[in-house]
């Protein structure tokens, strides 16, 4: 299928993230059918979209007039046949279950059309999982996108041995042609390219904390005002580009021998999981929370985004005049 036949966008499962991807579709014009078992859930949807268009278009990424259409190209259902039926592509994006994904792509197999591309948003789940429960293994990859999917551009496409490459190249023209950044995972891992350097990160944060080198706090610190800024303006290999690989090499010497390189979860952690401390929505983590603080933080998040992407329009646009 080429992406100019494309017409009709299938999202099972109106969570954070699927809701925020079919929105990104339908803002795009495509037909939308946004699909969950539970009718509260799609009603929380539909308000979740509505307030996302809302602060697009006060903040000026998209008009009024975009909105609107993204409204009417959207329609919620609680029959999985309503989505799946006339779909050329579908991004299946619920709770992160190996057994329910199958049950979900073996109705999918059975529901859409043939030539229909079956995706799934998970986050760590392998695309070959997923396509041993159907029987178009060529049309079955992961899409995994970032939250919140409508201010991070990126999108992870991972193939597994059996994806065709028209698969591949299709999604990938998808997803530029509505404004996403994609980026191809050429071999299935757990983790794929994101999650594995954030997990890498984070289990050096864990166990900077867990030796007593520094409090949490002080780590939150040094990574927003320090490296996380540059990061935010040029990738890894781009920054030590610059630095020079003779440079870098020698530091590196230095310090790999002495990073953590544990495969078991540090104490800290299991500690506060057994703790019941989980963060923001039980009112510890590393950190005391208020609903009025973990909302603060959630709105300082979304304002960095959202002045990134103002940011990056303007610099699309100047490139135009």
């Amino acid at each position: 299928m080429k992406v100019d036949e494309i017409r009709n966008i299938g999202v099972i499962g109106a969570g954070l993230m699927g809701h925020g991807i079919a929105q990104e579709f339908a803002l795009a014009g495509y037909d939308v059918r946004l699909h969950d078992v539970d009718s509260g859930k799609l009603r929380q949807a539909q308000e979740g979209i509505r307030v996302n268009l809302q602060m697009l278009a006060g903040i000026g990424l998209i008009t009024g007039d975009q909105s609107g259409i993204a409204r009417r190209h959207l329609t919620t259902t609680a029959v999985l046949g309503d989505a799946a039926r006339e779909a050329d592509v579908v991004i299946e994006a619920v709770f992160e279950d190996l057994k329910l994904k199958q049950e979900i792509f073996r109705s999918l197999d059975e529901l859409c059309p043939a030539h229909t591309i079956l995706a799934s948003n998970s986050s760590s789940l392998l695309p070959g999982l997923m396509a041993s429960a159907t029987r178009r293994p060529d049309r079955v990859l992961v899409t995994h996108y970032f939250n919140p999917p409508y201010l991070l551009p990126l999108v992870e496409i991972v193939r597994h041995e059996g994806t065709s490459e028209e698969t591949v190249r299709t999604i990938d023209a998808l997803l530029k042609k509505i404004g996403k950044t994609p980026v191809i995972v050429q071999k299935e891992v757990p983790g794929f390219i994101g999650n594995r350097l954030q997990a890498a990160l984070f289990r050096e944060a864990l166990s900077i904390v867990q030796h007593g080198i520094a409090t949490p706090q002080d780590v939150d610190t040094v990574v927003k005002n320090g490296f996380g800024r540059r990061l935010a303006a040029a990738g890894v290999f781009e920054i030590w580009e610059i630095a020079g690989w003779d440079l870098i090499s020698a530091v590196c010497g230095n310090l790999f021998p002495d990073l953590e390189a544990s495969t078991e979860l540090p104490p800290v952690l299991r500690e506060k999981v057994e703790r019941g401390e989980l963060g923001t929505r039980t009112g510890k983590g590393f950190y005391e929370w208020t609903p009025e603080s973990a909302l603060a933080l959630k709105k300082r998040i979304a304002q960095m985004l959202s002045a990134i992407a103002q940011e990056q329009k303007r610099g699309e646009e100047y490139n135009l005049i």
